[in-house]
């Protein structure tokens, strides 16, 4: 199945720029056209004015506008899947639905970066990373998330939802993981599924450290949720994966099968440096990642804690108290 095959069934892809390297290129929106002329958008991309002058530039090849767009679908909640949506909501009025664990992270009502960043800040001091890193950490995220603007009356979206289309009938899925509330979307009788960030062809979706609302700890495992979700994703029969990041691809078994076994060796890593002692979460995550910037921090200490936890989940690894912080050892 061609684009050309995918126009043909009113769906169409708009890939628009995005200021994060380690997200794999261009975000992708998708335009899915229904029966009486209006459009639905699966994401509506990033906020800055090159990524809307992209947007607009898509829009005026397929021949539309943004004002036809009566839905915006959102993905999950991260800001080069949402951060456009309000610019999109403006031309038309079109509703916002996403799934209720990330919809604090998109309405207006939810919480900022701010208000989190102190729990932040006391976790990852925990985990034994210096001041100085978790100050930079700290602004990079400020930065990062204070780049979308948050919109009024987002609908909450549940798995099993259906999403109609002119030639396409697709099903919202609820993966956990990369995100607690990220939702795809699965066209079962012509095998499509668009994934957003869920299954990337190349690059390995960041299972991002999330505490809870009150700041607890183990709120969220996420390489442990994104393991079971991944199972869900492998036992379908697909045609075709048009994901968040990149061009379409196949072989979705065997993208998840390779991601399976690169978990596997980043924990054999770790399983492998801590036979030498108990290490901090942060000299472990120097063990995985010894070029990574403090601007990068919160990427790395994220994969380096979710490897963490699928090791603890096996008992190949205990974390314990020491001081006021924790270390992790080998069992």
């Amino acid at each position: 199945m061609t684009e050309a095959d995918l126009a043909a069934l009113g769906v169409h892809r708009i890939a628009v720029p995005i200021p994060f390297v380690a997200a794999g290129g261009p975000v992708n929106l998708y335009v899915i056209e229904a029966a009486d002329g209006s459009l639905t958008l699966f994401d509506a991309g990033f906020g800055s004015e090159e990524a809307r002058a992209a947007l607009l530039a898509g829009f005026a090849r397929l021949g539309r506008r943004l004002a036809e767009v009566t839905r915006i679908v959102v993905s999950h909640g991260h800001v080069d899947h949402f951060g456009a949506a309000r610019f999109v909501q403006e031309q038309g009025g079109a509703e916002v639905l996403a799934h209720p664990a990330d919809l604090p992270k998109i309405d207006a009502a939810g919480p900022r970066f701010a208000d989190h960043a102190p729990a932040f800040d006391a976790h990852f001091a925990r985990l034994g990373v210096p001041e100085a890193v978790r100050q930079a950490l700290l602004r990079n995220g400020e930065r990062s998330y204070g780049s979308a603007s948050r919109l009024d009356g987002v609908r909450p979206l549940a798995d099993g939802d259906v999403v109609e289309g002119r030639h396409v009938r697709f099903t919202v899925r609820h993966w956990p993981g990369h995100t607690p509330g990220l939702v795809a979307l699965h066209e079962p009788r012509l095998g499509l599924l668009l994934p957003a960030d869920h299954l990337l062809e190349r690059i390995s979706p960041n299972p991002l450290i999330e505490l809870g609302p009150d700041g607890q700890d183990g709120f969220f495992r996420p390489l442990l949720a994104y393991q079971a979700s991944l199972a869900q994703t492998r036992a379908l029969d697909l045609e075709l994966v048009l994901p968040g990041h990149g061009p379409p691809f196949r072989g979705h078994r065997a993208v998840i099968d390779g991601l399976t076994a690169f978990y596997l060796k980043r924990q054999a890593r770790l399983a492998a440096a801590l036979r030498a002692g108990p290490r901090t979460g942060w000299q472990l995550c120097q063990e995985l990642f010894p070029a990574a910037g403090p601007a990068d921090a919160f990427l790395t200490m994220s994969e380096t804690v979710a490897n963490l936890e699928a090791l603890e989940a096996r008992g190949e690894v205990a974390r314990e108290a020491r001081g006021a912080g924790w270390a992790y050892r080998g069992r």
